[in-house]
């Protein structure tokens, strides 16, 4: 975990003793053109967030990873409410994210999910509170961002398989990341290089919209940007053309 964001913490957790309002800091990514593209430079505690997968099994998996590594890297237990259980475990934990730390309330409908992340929501402390959900309302979302505010925790909505188009307008999430499959490095060799994601950062309030790609969680939950190709640093090396 970065030195910043334990500082911050800290400081959360003391104004919570003291009584005083809920400081929301901030995680950052510790990647300088991901965070420069974030309003307040890292993903927000104390706000509601979206993460999307896609309509590939590869996608809701690297969505799932890339929400596991953001957890991974805040103290605390995470409460993961879905419909039924059905993560993998080991991937979190390769993700950084043990699953001794990982609490699973199983509600068995979208509706029911939402209950319980709004319930597990009072409870300062969490690293954060997610939801598995195929569809919300607006006020729904309204909702949650008013118990993260009011907890200091962060609040996630997964929502697996889910396209561009049924995106919900007028949420009240501060963040929506749009997280898909792409292929990985060719090393040259019969192996797997490391995972690589399509991460779009497809609304944020004060932000604009963008995209990279970049490589899949260590196991500390740390992603990264790819080292250039071969093929780019000869472009860079090549003298202008005069």
């Amino acid at each position: 975990m970065e030195t910043a964001a334990i500082l911050e913490g800290l400081r959360a957790r003391i104004a919570c003793i003291e009584g005083t309002a809920v400081t929301r800091w901030r995680l950052p990514f510790g990647i300088g053109p991901i965070d420069g593209r974030i309003p307040g430079g890292g993903i927000t505690m104390g706000a509601l967030h979206e993460i999307c997968g896609g309509p590939d099994i590869a996608d809701d998996a690297s969505a799932t990873i890339f929400l596991a590594g953001i957890l991974a890297r805040i103290d605390g237990p995470v409460l993961w409410c879905l419909r039924w259980r059905d993560l993998f475990a080991p991937a979190l934990h390769l993700a950084g994210l043990h699953p001794d730390r990982v609490i699973h309330v199983e509600a068995g409908s979208d509706a029911n999910v939402l209950l319980a992340m709004e319930e597990c929501l009072r409870h300062a402390g969490l690293a954060g509170v997610v939801g598995e959900i195929a569809k919300y309302s607006t006020t729904a979302s309204k909702r949650l961002q008013l118990a993260a505010e009011a907890s200091g925790v962060a609040a996630f909505v997964f929502r697996r398989s889910s396209k561009p188009e049924q995106a919900v307008d007028g949420t009240a999430a501060v963040t929506r990341w749009r997280v898909t499959a792409e292929p990985s490095e060719d090393l040259g060799i019969p192996s797997l290089g490391r995972p690589r994601w399509r991460v779009a950062l497809e609304r944020a309030r004060g932000g604009n919209p963008h995209v990279w790609i970049v490589e899949g969680c260590d196991a500390q939950g740390r992603i990264a940007l790819p080292r250039p190709s071969e093929a780019d640093l000869d472009r860079e090396r090549r003298p202008a053309a005069a």
